[in-house]
């Protein structure tokens, strides 16, 4: 029983020109990721992205979206996603008559994406296979959009930009954080959504980084818990950028369809504090374990039994009740007619969990107990003592520097300086970001080092694939075609056809696997050769 599986955060950035507000944020999100590109330390590779095994509008409950074009979700359709385990040729015009779409795309030597996602510019983390490291290549991705912000600001021909790790604008729109997590693929997809939407409406109890204003453009004066919520506008669906639902079904696994499914989550919140992403991640992993242990023993079990009494009579009215309760004492009314909290719906799901892992018999594993125990601890504290979590919830966090400067100011809710104070707290800009001043007085809790940040900014995990990618990248960047997920293809001068190396296996290509190859292989030619030995 642990935490540990593949999973992975993607971040769409909040972009402004300061003093153009009307200033093209496409345009400018371009320029967020050329600077990077032509900046970065080794950047050998004009790779684009591979979309060959993509299609974002296979649904999870067995459909194909038939009344959207699927170019129009930067998938190519033309070409059938690869199959097999080895090195396999390509003929030159598979990648050369496609061209990624506004050609803002850059594969990092750590096994990130950054590119343009419509009007945002977007950092996708590596895989890594747990909550902690999670955390640290999700910092990573700040520390990238920063050094694009500082080399804008440097360049008297670009624009500056200002980013924010946020998910609203003001004005009504929203912009994703997505989770994804690798999950067995013999769990039912309707028995994980049902059970898994109780846990989503909840737990921004501790996940959620707080707004002001209530309402998608904040129409009615106040402070929520998240950020998301008010634009969760469905309970399932296949949409991200309308009906948002509180379960996606996008069936797009970029691993082998046949063992696993990669849930798609766009419920959640971007969040600054370390300790918010920790536990989000890392608490859905063990509902995820315990939905997938079930099916494993043939039933839903005793453990389960009380989860599946959790079902909502309306989730999507309860996700705003729930973001629009500071004090955390609304009820829930259940399809069986109880009413509880938040807090006791979480603790259901605690329970269910820890009586799950008393059956197994096993101990779990450090990471595992201690995610268990911050689980435990914050709902206990959050009923009794809230203001005890501001250094691991973000929310409350936000919130006790607003309520600093209403009682110090007199403002009320709807007063514009505490719509730009909420902005300002995620502020990607050490001088300019909130939370970065309390980073300086130790006001919250970090997890991960500056140091070991800085390193994950340019080296990958070595626990997935995501090290293959990010090493073939820094090693033979001059010779890579294309990359995706669970590909990278090789052009080798002189070479017939172009190499697509699958890696249908999020587990393998890690360092243990493939690193002495990597080291014994001075060009790409050689690890071709080697592979295909």
């Amino acid at each position: 029983m642990t935490v540990r599986r593949v999973m992975g955060i993607e971040t769409e950035y909040g972009i402004l020109q300061p003093g153009r507000p009307l200033a093209n944020p496409m345009l400018l999100s371009s320029h967020v990721v050329a600077v990077h590109a032509a900046a970065r330390e080794g950047a050998r590779t004009k790779a684009r992205w591979d979309y060959d095994d993509e299609d974002p509008l296979h649904d999870a409950r067995g459909f194909h979206l038939a009344s959207a074009h699927p170019s129009m979700l930067t998938d190519d359709p033309e070409t059938p996603a690869p199959s097999g385990d080895g090195p396999q040729a390509l003929p030159r015009a598979t990648t050369e008559e496609y061209e990624d779409p506004g050609a803002a795309n850059v594969i990092l030597t750590n096994g990130a994406r950054l590119y343009v996602d419509h009007a945002h510019p977007e950092y996708s983390s590596p895989e890594v296979t747990n909550p902690l490291d999670a955390v640290l290549w999700d910092r990573a991705g700040e520390r990238v959009m920063l050094a694009s912000v500082r080399a804008l600001a440097s360049t008297t021909a670009l624009p500056d930009v200002a980013l924010y790790k946020n998910n609203v604008d003001g004005k009504g729109a929203t912009y994703g954080m997505h989770e994804n997590y690798l999950v067995d693929r013999a769990v039912p997809f309707n028995d994980l959504a049902a059970r898994l939407i109780p846990f989503f409406v909840t737990r921004q109890v501790f996940t959620g980084a707080g707004r002001v204003g209530l309402g998608q453009r904040g129409e009615e004066a106040g402070f929520q818990l998240s950020q998301r919520a008010d634009y969760m506008e469905a309970e399932i669906g296949l949409e991200t950028t309308l009906r948002r639902p509180i379960i996606n079904t996008r069936d797009e696994p970029h691993a082998d369809p046949d063992r696993w499914r990669r849930l798609h989550v766009i419920i959640g919140d971007a969040t600054m504090l370390e300790a918010a992403t920790y536990l989000r991640l890392g608490t859905t992993s063990l509902v995820l374990w315990l939905i997938e242990r079930a099916v494993a023993e043939g039933g839903s079990g005793g453990a389960l039994a009380a989860v599946d009494r959790l079902a909502l009579r309306d989730p999507v009215h309860a996700v705003h009740v729930v973001s629009h309760d500071v004090t955390l004492t609304s009820r829930l009314e259940l399809a069986d007619g109880r009413r509880l909290t938040a807090l006791e719906v979480q603790r259901e799901y605690l329970a269910a969990v820890l009586a799950a892992l008393a059956h197994v018999g096993e101990e779990p594993d450090a990471q595992t107990a201690d995610v268990l125990a911050r689980w435990e601890s914050l709902l206990d504290r959050l009923e009794t003592d809230p203001a005890s979590c501001a250094r691991e919830v973000e929310w409350l966090a936000k919130l006790r520097l607003l309520e600093g400067m209403r009682r110090r100011d007199q403002l009320a809710w709807d007063h514009p300086r505490l719509a730009a104070m909420d902005l300002q707290w995620s502020d990607v800009r050490p001088e300019r970001g909130l939370y970065h001043r309390l980073v300086q007085a130790g006001a919250v809790e970090l997890l991960v080092t500056g140091e070991r940040v800085a390193d994950a900014v340019l080296h990958p995990p070595t626990d997935t694939r995501a090290y293959f990618r990010g090493e073939a990248v820094a090693r033979y960047g001059t010779e890579i075609s294309a990359a995706s997920w669970d590909s990278v293809v090789f052009d080798v001068p002189g070479a017939a056809t172009l190499q697509r190396v699958p890696m249908r296996d999020p587990l393998r290509g890690t360092q243990a696997h493939v690193g002495a190859l990597l080291d014994r292989s001075p060009d790409a030619t050689a690890l071709l050769d080697a592979l295909g030995a």
